[in-house]
């Protein structure tokens, strides 16, 4: 059984689940970590169950590690697709939090994070897996496993640059190579359900469907499908203009030929302005439409 529990960074090293079943293999891993040999970053999207299983079918779990990072604004069913999963590829579960959310994140920095900069993936993500694997793990023998596939081999470049002299591989990048699509029922065939953000048309599983990273076309998506997680965004992008800079926004307007700011208010009266007037026709230009932004956010 894949045990579940928590590491806090900075205050608390490691709290420990309540399940009794799992202490024993708890007590282990904490004498042995250093012989973590495959640590995988396990985010709950579809593809890093895919990789932590694909490691799991080809090498076995001894020395498995699948690390999920809690921004605590992920979508319900993704806590629960994280456990079923782990239970599924046979290896301990560890959770690691910073204890913020990315709008704490933002405040606290006095930035708001955009396509360009991200320090709520910084803070949320990076530096948490980062000082995992130097606690867990050894350069030596420790092999960092992503769940980027044959289409991102630019992000995993650019994460072994960034990790070096650690090992990174992306374990969905060799052969048999799989769409998302023939992932996501690998995942149902092992009697598994993804988390929703995939029926509901979402590009990925992460942050609720929600990214300082995404395009509008997952903004308007997100407004849609879950409206309270948009205004949640708006009201803190609102806060971020008011009271820590005039440019605190996420998004531009690119209709036109001009580049103007837009924030998510302007784009979320845009769209009640459009389904008053215009319901039947498109809301989004041809190139907002495929406006998805991007993810990769542990990547770096």
């Amino acid at each position: 059984m894949a045990c579940f529990y928590l590491t806090y960074f900075p205050t608390h090293p490691i709290l420990r689940s309540e399940r009794s079943q799992c202490q024993d293999q708890f007590f282990v891993l904490d004498l042995v970590s250093k012989f973590v040999t495959n640590m995988v970053g396990f985010s709950g999207g579809i593809t890093s169950w895919a990789a932590a299983k694909r490691i799991a079918e080809r090498e076995g779990t001894n020395g498995m590690a699948l690390v999920f990072c809690d921004t605590r604004i992920e979508d319900p069913t993704l806590y629960d697709f994280v456990r079923e999963a782990a239970d599924n590829v046979g290896a301990p579960l560890h959770v690691i939090q910073d204890g913020r959310t990315p709008h704490q994140i933002f405040r606290d920095v006095k930035f708001m994070g955009n396509a360009r900069i991200d320090p709520c993936s910084k803070h949320l993500k990076r530096d948490l897996l980062d000082a995992w694997r130097e606690r867990n793990g050894s350069p030596q023998w420790t092999v960092y496993n992503v769940g980027l596939d044959w289409t991102e081999m630019h992000r995993v470049r650019k994460l072994r640059s960034r990790i070096a002299p650690w090992m990174a591989r992306a374990p969905l990048a060799s052969k048999p190579l799989l769409s998302k699509a023939q992932v996501i029922e690998w995942a149902k065939s092992e009697g598994l359900t993804p988390c929703n953000l995939y029926d509901e048309g979402f590009p990925h599983a992460n942050c609720g469907g929600t990214c300082c990273k995404a395009g509008i076309a997952q903004w308007e998506l997100l407004h849609r499908t879950h409206p309270d997680r948009f205004a949640e965004w708006e009201d803190n992008e609102q806060w971020m203009l008011e009271n820590v800079s005039p440019n605190a926004y996420m998004l531009r307007d690119r209709r036109g030929g001009e580049t103007t700011p837009l924030t998510l208010r302007m784009l979320r009266e845009r769209i009640e302005k459009h389904d008053r007037e215009n319901p039947c026709l498109p809301m989004l230009s041809a190139d907002e439409a495929m406006d998805w932004g991007g993810c990769g956010c542990a990547v770096g």
